[in-house]
């Protein structure tokens, strides 16, 4: 389990919850930093971009909910009646789910979930969470096991960012930065930060829709349709091939 002094973002999430003050930190391994309003995870559904709401009318039968947060996504689709499970790696997360009212939430890693959790006709991976697979081999390690935890109409509704749509000169550095190391110029090595917590270093994975069909070939699962949305972020809808 995630210590106390790691979950920074958790911090962040329980202090916004209780007083609306929380701004984490995103450390790379480069040096390159970037702020996070923990308000982004409390957004509603008003709030959010017209490309995850078009996904969510992918949403279908049992749901879970990968690295849920604030619970943003598991509670909208709770109060429509679903049956939803979030998961998250950090106590304090959770705590907060519990707290806004979501019925189903554990304390768990992606590489944790097993059909004990139950069987499940929808996953997602909501913002940029596909990136929680870390890296090319173990994403494909994950997607065989997401077969055992899924409905013969298994779905992946996974948001990810296309690393080369940028002009941040920082960017293209990191690319290189990564190909010398042997990865994906999209595997990113991050810390969080909050007030005195910090996290440990974990890789997280954004991709390009190219390197997304790469990825999942021979893992029994294909992409049936890319829904764009700004920056190149864009949602692939992931279907599980019978």
């Amino acid at each position: 389990m995630l210590k106390d002094e790691e979950d920074a973002h958790g911090h962040a999430l329980y202090d916004y919850l209780k007083d609306r003050s929380g701004y984490e930190i995103i450390e790379r391994d480069d040096g390159y930093i970037e702020p996070l309003n923990a308000q982004f995870y409390f957004s509603e559904y008003g709030e959010w971009s017209e490309h995850e709401k078009k996904a969510l009318q992918y949403v279908r039968g049992s749901i879970l909910d990968i690295g849920c947060g604030a619970g943003r996504h598991a509670l909208h689709l709770q109060e429509k009646g679903l049956d939803v499970t979030g998961i998250d790696v950090s106590p304090l997360a959770v705590d907060v789910c519990k707290l806004r009212g979501l019925k189903k939430v554990h304390i768990l890693s992606i590489t944790e979930i097993t059909a004990r959790l139950g069987v499940f006709d929808t996953i997602i991976m909501f913002g940029n969470n596909f990136g929680l697979v870390e890296n090319f081999k173990r994403a494909q390690w994950l997607l065989k096991r997401f077969k055992k935890v899924t409905s013969e109409r298994g779905r992946i509704l996974a948001e990810t960012r296309d690393p080369y749509q940028t002009d941040r000169p920082e960017h293209f550095e990191y690319h290189e930065f990564n190909r010398k190391k042997g990865k994906m110029p999209g595997q990113l090595r991050l810390r969080m930060r909050y007030k005195k917590y910090v996290s440990s270093w974990f890789d997280y994975l954004i991709v390009s829709k190219e390197e997304m069909a790469k990825i999942l070939e021979d893992t029994g699962w294909e992409v049936k349709e890319f829904i764009d949305g700004e920056n190149g972020t864009y949602i692939a809808v992931i279907e599980k091939m019978i």
